[in-house]
């Protein structure tokens, strides 16, 4: 997809005005109701497209040098809305890391429910372009070569023997609660217009030559939903150590994940494509062909040198594999 600084004709607005609340410098939109994010797909007219969705988190929690920061895939996340600027509909991303012994795994910000405005006539694109609130779910499970490894292949065949669930799959995906930052009781997250300025941002994160405006997210780490199982539940913790071990900490709890989403200007929506773009890309990854719209980056730390976990990933999951089998007696 080329990028471009021209908004498709067509819009009207007006949305954003109407309700004071709305308004920045701190936008109330408590009066709309959170709606479910793929049930007003016939009601979307335009969309803002994010080629280029930054993401940051320190690897280390509370040292700042160990920031990472990272391109996940293009043109996976959108907003979408009718011409008059209300958002009925937001895709996430979705992201993947390797393990030496289990192979992939696949992650995916889910939202649950959204709420919000766009602006395309805001007299500061950087400033009160959107103004959005979401609920969402990370959502992890193992993507297509984790079934060439034995270790796979023989716990899976165990699973599966004993009726419990194992993330082979989206629908039996591990999932993680994310809520607001420094409040676990808030479950709702804010997209607000401009890029995250509470850390330094590299050049190389940074696109304001090819982008028409940015905007912002960020959520802390929650823990994982019980299975009611306990062997299904420290199961899926060993996953998520793993998962952690390879991402350099990326759903580690406590953790903050942000991204600056920096967008194309608005196009027309095609309701249909709309609907099957998550499942062509879900279906791209699954498949092991990578993103269509072409891949992300590496991590990077500020100054541009490459993260690698290569070697604390082969120690580190051999120990928490090694553990969870002798604590349930399980040896393949």
């Amino acid at each position: 997809m080329q990028p471009s600084k021209t908004p498709a004709p067509g819009w009207v607005g007006g949305f954003s005005a109407s309700n004071p609340k709305f308004s920045y410098p701190d936008p109330d939109l408590s009066p709309l109701p959170m709606l479910d994010n793929m049930a007003n797909v016939p009601l979307l007219q335009r969309q803002l497209d994010v080629l280029w969705p930054e993401f940051s988190w320190e690897t280390v929690i509370g040292d700042p040098s160990s920031r990472c920061y990272q391109m996940f895939a293009p043109d996976i996340s959108r907003a979408g809305y009718d011409d008059a600027g209300r958002i009925f509909s937001i895709i996430c991303p979705q992201q993947g890391t390797y393990s030496p012994t289990i192979g992939d795994l696949n992650i995916e910000v889910t939202v649950t429910g959204q709420r919000g405005w766009v602006n395309e006539t805001a007299s500061d694109l950087d400033y009160d372009l959107v103004a959005a609130d979401m609920t969402v779910t990370g959502k992890i499970w193992f993507g297509p070569s984790a079934r060439d490894k034995r270790l796979y292949q023989w716990l899976e065949a165990y699973f599966r023997a004993e009726n419990l669930p194992f993330p082979a799959d989206k629908a039996n995906a591990i999932q993680v609660t994310l809520h607001h930052v420094g409040d676990p009781e808030q479950p709702i997250i804010s997209v607000r217009s401009g890029i995250n300025d509470g850390f330094p941002n590299p050049d190389f994160a940074r696109h304001e030559a090819e982008a028409w405006a940015v905007a912002n997210v960020a959520v802390q780490i929650g823990p994982i939903m019980s299975r009611r199982h306990p062997l299904v539940d420290d199961f899926n913790a060993l996953v998520m150590r793993i998962f952690n071990l390879g991402s350099g900490n990326l759903l580690q709890p406590t953790n903050v994940l942000t991204w600056n989403v920096w967008l194309d200007a608005p196009t027309l929506v095609d309701q249909a494509e709309w609907k099957a773009h998550a499942e062509k890309w879900r279906h791209s990854i699954d498949t092991g062909h990578g993103s269509p719209d072409g891949p992300g980056t590496p991590p990077r730390y500020f100054d541009g040198t490459p993260f690698n976990a290569l070697e604390a990933v082969v120690e580190g999951e051999g120990e928490a594999i090694e553990a969870f089998l002798k604590k349930h007696h399980l040896w393949p």
